[in-house]
């Protein structure tokens, strides 16, 4: 797939809209140093072309339920295309799989999960494993503690 090339007027308004999804249009247009059509302009087409694929709130989930996050990293039995696309299509449909990445090295997946607590966790674990899905072997960590939890992707860093 081919690159888009970004101006640097894109990726301000890339920046803004990860910094404040429900910045207003005037507002989005007056930091940006654009005119409210043209802005708007270039953030439909910035939608059009898929380079932003949605738009979220990010939630203080301690403030209403308790909660545990805990990443997994999973190895699968066997390596065969048809056992990782039977583990993928299970993994999407766990809601409480948040995140699920198909690294390299000793591990298949890592997985970012959430549980109301340690016991929802581990019935998490065993109904997966309850799938017959090939999972061979998994180890779990606990997140004690959230040290960094940034959402927005810094480009102009990773464009320079």
């Amino acid at each position: 797939m081919a690159l888009i090339y970004l101006d640097p007027t894109d990726l301000r308004i890339l920046t803004e809209i990860q910094r404040d999804g429900r910045i207003t249009k005037l507002a989005l247009a007056e930091k940006v140093g654009l005119s409210p059509t043209p802005c708007w302009t270039r953030l439909k087409r910035l939608e059009q072309r898929g380079i932003i694929v949605g738009y979220s709130a990010r939630l203080a989930l301690w403030q209403v339920a308790p909660w545990v996050l805990v990443l997994v990293e999973l190895t699968l039995r066997n390596h065969r295309q048809s056992d990782f696309d039977r583990f993928e299509k299970v993994v999407r449909e766990v809601p409480e799989i948040m995140t699920c990445w198909a690294v390299g090295g000793g591990v298949d997946y890592v997985l970012k999960t959430i549980a109301k607590d340690v016991n929802a966790y581990q019935i998490l674990i065993d109904s997966l494993l309850a799938r017959d899905i090939g999972i061979d072997r998994y180890f779990t960590y606990i997140v004690t503690k959230v040290v960094k939890d940034d959402a927005e992707i810094p480009l102009a860093t990773l464009l320079s």
